[in-house]
């Protein structure tokens, strides 16, 4: 037996070993973790439980390493979640039949238990050796990450490189963490792009971390090493529940790190004047706990994570102080799939509206704003969540709508008095109803004037809507964080059935 003991320790070792303390030292060398190292940062110490360890393509079990990803699960902060990590020191994290099937392994156990999952990926790409075999197991990935979508939380995290179809299956979960300097995503690499387009890109002006955050959108989260980045993946595990049919963690309530009094003056008198809507939201959220998402993309429109009253609810709101706050092609795309994920998993969303309307121009238009706006119109109108909209100033046009007005089915809405609720601004509305009277006045810039002043006091204000019934109240807005908590807590048991369909059919 003792015989036997020694054998498993020492296979045990050789696949702990990865693929030896020269490959090991050249991946610290670059910046970065060992797969192992990277879960033992992760999970709470001694809960990793690892599966599949033997795992290989050979039978000669002198020759296991892992096939090139870690597998399991544990607990970080005490809640159950699996993992796979690709190990670039074991033929550079490459993609095999084995190695899919490890990761198809972990997706499945993940659904059963309804817990979430985590996928590290540190790959050189397919083993092009194994052929078609790679090329099915990316496949069988692609299959699970899409069925489980909705069901139970999926991070990607970007800790080396991801190219060619590698990159499908992080596009297909909901978060995609990154690196900066050491993180590369890309469907074909430099030097394929200089030979059929003749264009000279870098790596990682092509596909790096920066890239992906700020110009295409596919990043969620830059972080500056390893580390920074871990701590975004609990920090984001603390606001989403387990699974479609749990709760998110509850924490003690913690004040606003922003004194209520700040939001009196917040909204500048000028309504032509931007503010950062940041200050709304830490007025208003527990202090400490708003989690941006998407920082630092479509940054005329924020979206993110935080917690009122110890409770977790979804963020979105117009950025007056970016574009005025204007909705685009790439901050609809933005909005609408963090409606989608809160909505998902049941997460409350609580909107800021302050838009004055779709952005104009020949390339917003080309581009397709029509399609991608409606996306907006569509999550909201699908979504079951509850849904609590504050208009803080600007709520113009079809902009209005798609920032959940009442229409939309927001379950509560409330305005504040600086609140302007019209079809379109003053401004724009004067020159289209009173354009003869304004060209036939002696003083066209005086009557001009006249005309805006009286279309805001008459229309461009809270109380017509709220006289409507399109908006419950016009509120103080210091009160705004009590209003909210009693809303949630009228929500808590909110159900809402639809017509039974397959599914429905989002703008694309």
């Amino acid at each position: 037996m003792q015989e036997k003991l020694d054998l498993l320790t020492k296979l045990r070792q050789q696949v702990e070993a990865g693929g030896g303390q020269k490959r090991i030292d050249k991946q610290h060398a670059s910046g970065k973790k060992t797969s192992r190292e990277r879960i033992n940062e992760l999970y709470d110490p001694g809960s990793f439980r690892e599966i599949d360890v033997f795992a290989a393509t050979t039978d000669d079990f002198n020759k296991v390493n892992g096939e090139g990803v870690t597998c399991g699960y544990g607990t970080i902060a005490g809640r159950r979640v699996y993992i796979f990590s690709q190990d670039f020191t074991v033929i550079g994290g490459s993609l095999g039949r084995v190695h899919a099937a490890k990761i198809c392994k972990v997706l499945d156990m993940a659904m059963k238990v309804g817990a979430p999952v985590i996928g590290i990926c540190d790959s050189g790409g397919a083993r092009i050796q194994e052929g078609v075999d790679a090329l099915d197991g990316y496949g069988q990935i692609f299959f699970r990450n899409t069925i489980a979508s909705g069901v139970i939380p999926q991070i990607s995290v970007i800790m080396g490189p991801c190219a060619g179809g590698a990159v499908y299956s992080p596009a297909l979960t909901d978060f995609i963490l990154m690196v900066a300097n050491t993180s590369q995503m890309f469907i074909t690499g430099p030097l394929v792009i200089k030979a059929t387009t003749g264009e000279d890109v870098s790596m990682e002006a092509l596909g790096g971390a920066a890239t992906h955050n700020q110009v295409s959108g596919v990043a969620h989260f830059l972080a500056n090493n390893e580390d920074e980045c871990i701590t975004q993946i609990k920090t984001l595990l603390s606001y989403l529940p387990s699974n479609n049919l749990d709760e998110p963690p509850t924490f003690a309530p913690v004040e606003p790190s922003l004194d209520k009094e700040t939001l009196v003056s917040v909204v500048p008198t000028d309504p032509n004047k931007g503010y950062d809507v940041r200050n709304v939201i830490n007025a208003i959220v527990d202090g400490g706990s708003f989690f941006e998402v998407h920082q630092y993309y479509a940054t005329n429109g924020v979206v993110g994570f935080a917690r009122i009253n110890g409770q977790a609810i979804g963020i979105i709101a117009n950025q007056p102080r970016i574009l005025a706050g204007c909705l685009d092609i790439n901050v609809s795309d933005k909005i609408a799939r963090h409606i989608r994920f809160c909505d998902c998993f049941n997460i409350p969303i609580l909107t800021f509206m302050d838009v004055p309307g779709f952005l104009p121009g020949v390339q917003q238009e080309y581009g397709g704003i029509i399609r991608h706006g409606a996306k907006m119109l569509y999550a909201y109108s699908e979504a079951t969540t509850p849904k609590i909209t504050i208009i803080t100033r600007k709520a113009y046009g079809g902009a209005y709508l798609a920032m959940c007005g009442s229409a939309l089915r927001a379950d509560e809405v409330y305005a504040w008095p600086t609140a302007e609720i019209a079809v379109m601004g003053p401004e724009g509305a004067v020159n289209v109803i009173n354009r003869k009277e304004i060209a036939e006045a002696s003083n066209p810039v005086e009557e001009r004037k006249k005309l805006v002043q009286q279309y805001r006091d008459r229309f461009a204000n809270p109380y017509i809507a709220s006289a409507r019934g399109f908006i419950q109240d016009v509120i103080d807005p210091r009160d705004t964080r009590d209003r909210v908590i009693n809303a949630l807590k009228n929500l808590a048991n909110k159900r809402e059935s639809r017509p039974r369909k397959k599914h429905g059919n989002i703008p694309c």
